[in-house]
């Protein structure tokens, strides 16, 4: 399986195969994004898709890409007991009721949790001897930009077997990486991208909470260069290099991101009465261990960064295999879309 996070500024993408009861990863590519200036078009998607699956020789024909942030939703729901099929149905025709929102030409897939506490207690207070309601997890795209992704697979020779929300990816491949921490405890996700981040909150193994956020390691970089009076490509080598000495004009340009990250987390733990106990960082920004200290010291909860690939059997090249654990968090996304469609 060939799985393509297709990033604003890079594109992750991971080769993995199957070792019996395993998987393997077998390489992972990091590559410039195609350049556009609204929507990535069709007829480019084919151009950068074939540039990723030469990278890997063309091993792999099956292809799982991500939607990102900005292009899907992923929403938590309590919706009647019904067929996927049905569930699909009622949201094309009824999204606004169940998500807020009037999402005409989308299309919309649903993955059934189980029975919500609320749920339960409301069917209970009624006499009903089995719940009518049930907790399910709801994502959804546009149906063009679907149309898009898989005309622009099959135009490179690709079957997109999968297309998956972004949002999902970090949560999927932590449920792998840290079974124990992701069924037992509350903990945040935080994947910080090129212009947008988010953060999953899991309570024990259950996604309550996705939020979205337009600041990303571009605001950081950007800020950085304009008050130190340096080129961008400079800041973007002293956020990543973790030099001491900008310590403090970095903790100030990150503020706005601790800010909302806060609010989030305050909103989650007002609503659950659940205190979220670690913040596990990925993305390209996890890089910088100064950047992680300092939404440790904002957000005062432990953050730390976390190896996405650490429960796969890595047959990688040896310079890759090299490379793995400096580059690991920024494969999360990419790593979690895989794991959705295997």
């Amino acid at each position: 399986m060939l799985s393509i996070d297709l990033g604003t500024r890079t594109t992750k993408a991971v080769y993995i195969q199957r070792r019996g009861p395993s998987l393997a990863l077998c390489g992972y590519a990091l590559l410039d994004a195609p350049i556009f200036e609204k929507a990535l078009s069709s007829e480019l998607l084919t151009e950068h898709l074939k540039s990723v699956s030469q990278t890997f020789g063309g091993k792999s024909r099956s292809v799982t890409l991500t939607v990102g942030i900005n292009d899907s939703l992923l929403r938590t729901v309590d919706m009647p007991i019904l067929s996927k099929e049905d569930m699909r149905l009622v949201l094309k025709h009824n999204s606004k009721t169940y998500l807020q929102q009037d999402l005409t030409n989308y299309l919309f897939d649903c993955h059934v949790i189980g029975t919500s506490d609320k749920a339960k207690a409301a069917e209970a207070a009624k006499g009903a001897a089995t719940p009518r309601k049930q907790r399910v997890l709801v994502a959804g795209a546009r149906k063009q930009l679907v149309d898009e992704y898989v005309s622009g697979a099959t135009n490179a020779g690709l079957v997109a077997d999968n297309i998956v929300p972004g949002l999902i990816g970090p949560a999927n491949a932590f449920e792998m990486a840290m079974p124990q921490v992701f069924k037992e405890e509350v903990v945040a996700l935080v994947d910080i991208g090129f212009k947008n981040s988010s953060i999953c909150i899991l309570q024990e193994g259950e996604l309550l909470l996705t939020r979205t956020m337009a600041i990303g390691g571009d605001r950081l970089t950007a800020h950085m260069s304009e008050s130190m009076n340096i080129s961008y490509a400079e800041a973007e080598g002293i956020k990543v290099g973790m030099a001491q000495e900008v310590q403090s004009d970095l903790e100030a340009t990150l503020m706005p991101l601790g800010r909302e990250l806060r609010a989030s987390i305050d909103f989650f733990e007002h609503q659950q009465d659940k205190t979220v106990s670690h913040i596990y960082i990925s993305g390209g920004s996890a890089r910088s261990a100064i950047i992680v200290q300092a939404l440790q010291t904002q957000l005062m909860i432990e953050c730390q960064v976390w190896n996405p690939a650490s429960f796969m059997q890595i047959e990688l090249p040896p310079e890759q295999a090299t490379e793995l654990e400096e580059v690991g968090p920024q494969l999360a996304v990419a790593l979690g879309t895989a794991l959705a469609a295997l």
